[in-house]
């Protein structure tokens, strides 16, 4: 179990994406690590935005630290529209950035990275509903699958889960990133 040790926070909110939530949580638990929701509320469910699976946050935003964890997941839906609304939230997930930890984000996660102000000057990728907000946000938007940039990692779609976990578990395990691609 490569992930032992490890403490990641995993965000989520009304509208979050079923399977951009729910693989990388059970990906990161099969490594060892251990895996708290973060919500705006603790122990408050919330449904995903098919409505098929439900969430439970173990804590609020307001309750934790970035000292707690060694990377936060910011998981795509709706969600990510929500969650960057609150200060809590997004000091989280800035604190976590300029602690060196690992920010993770897939689809429309990279929304609450825009709002922490942590993307200018990084290569991005997301959901194409969101590439104009990260190229207006600073970012350098690329078209692939999954890749890290520094501490980043970074997601695009649900059929990219696969190739974003792996990212996700070497950056947390301190495997060097791949080579980066030029932008497209």
């Amino acid at each position: 179990m490569r992930l032992s040790g490890k403490k990641v926070a995993i965000l989520v909110e009304e509208g979050f994406e079923d399977l951009e939530f729910w693989v990388p949580l059970m990906r990161l638990q099969e490594e060892g690590a251990s895996v708290t929701v973060v919500g705006l509320e603790a122990g408050k469910i919330v449904r995903s935005k098919s409505g098929g699976l439900a969430a439970k946050a173990d804590v609020a935003a307001d309750q934790v630290s970035a000292t707690d964890f060694d990377a936060v997941v910011v998981p795509g839906g709706w969600a990510p529209d929500k969650l960057r609304r609150y200060e809590a939230v997004l000091r989280l997930v800035r604190e976590a950035y300029r602690q060196g930890k690992i920010v993770a984000m897939i689809c429309h996660g990279g929304q609450v990275g825009i709002s922490a102000g942590i993307v200018r000057g990084h290569r991005a990728t997301g959901s194409l509903g969101i590439k104009d907000d990260l190229i207006n946000a600073g970012a350098i938007w690329v078209d692939e699958p999954a890749f890290r940039d520094g501490n980043l990692v970074w997601g695009r779609v649900v059929p990219d889960i696969p190739a974003f976990c792996r990212e996700l578990v070497a950056a947390l395990v301190g495997e060097p990133a791949p080579q980066a691609s030029a932008p497209r």
